[in-house]
């Protein structure tokens, strides 16, 4: 026969070893309660992260790597891994367009890009949808990546979240609606103006966002034409590895340029590629 004692030992083996049961179960509960990283989101109010920065860079010169070191943002673009440089060893450009609204040169760029075989990045506005949807189409038919510029192209540097989200998310299901593509990861501020909140916002939708290493200014304009020279050498003198370009297709000086920049920048042993293939971000 078992006596009490007996019983008494099998009724707390079980006992612990139910409640060795139950706390392995309970671990990963407890482990998934811990706070999840703070998100823009979940903030009420208040203007955490809302401090307006304009891009800027000082430019490369006689081959020497631009840079943002002294521009006070620096800490930002690292944290949100946004993009400034590639990899800055390899002879690699990238190749991305503004598209705010169309004047006419694109389709000319679109033939350039095509018979060069060279990808690009093309940012586009609610506008620009609305307006040129064949134009949208191609870009995505032949191999392009499509980014979101925004909706209605606001200083979004200071908007609520809620209200980043909406215009963000309005390209993006436009773009889908007209061109079929699903997937869009990239995102360019207007103008340029953002904040640590735009940025993180942006990153908790699924984006990158892509800055620049070479531009110039005002070729936004489409009344400013200095003339095709003038927009080669602009963009030639920056040239430097890991570079991301950034042109606007309003530009009928970009238009009948693009094509000698792209000779001249592989006659210097540069390879374009495709933002997809960026695998290394430099500051």
């Amino acid at each position: 026969m078992i006596s009490v004692k007996q019983i008494g030992i099998v009724f707390i083996a079980v006992s612990i070893g139910l409640m060795m049961t139950f706390a392995k179960a309970e671990g990963p509960s407890a482990s998934a309660m811990k706070p999840a990283k703070n998100s823009f989101f979940e903030q009420v109010g208040g203007d955490l992260g809302t401090k307006q920065f304009h891009f800027g860079w000082k430019k490369s010169k006689n081959g020497q790597l631009p840079s943002i070191s002294e521009e006070g943002f620096q800490d930002i673009f690292k944290k949100h891994e946004a993009i400034f440089l590639g990899d800055t060893t390899k002879k690699e450009l990238f190749l991305t367009f503004d598209n705010g609204f169309e004047n006419g040169y694109t389709a000319k760029v679109l033939d350039v890009l095509k018979e060069k075989r060279v990808p690009a990045c093309f940012f586009v506005t609610g506008g620009y949808v609305k307006d040129a949807p064949d134009l949208l189409r191609r870009m995505v038919q032949e191999g392009h990546l499509v980014g979101n510029h925004s909706w209605g192209h606001p200083d979004m540097s200071r908007l609520p979240p809620d209200r980043i989200k909406t215009e963000l998310d309005k390209l993006k299901h436009q773009v889908q609606a007209v061109t079929g593509q699903t997937q869009m990861t990239y995102m360019r501020p207007p103008s340029g103006i953002f904040s640590d909140r735009l940025l993180g916002v942006a990153g908790e939708l699924g984006y990158t966002t892509v800055f620049w290493s070479i531009a110039y200014k005002n070729d936004w304009n489409p009344k400013r034409i200095m003339g095709w020279k003038f927009a080669f050498d602009q963009v030639i003198s920056q040239l430097h590895p890991g570079a991301v370009i950034m042109l606007h297709t309003v530009s009928r000086d970009n238009c009948e340029a693009i094509g000698a920049i792209i000779d001249e920048a592989r006659r210097q042993g540069y390879e374009f590629k495709s933002l997809d293939q960026l695998a290394v971000k430099n500051y």
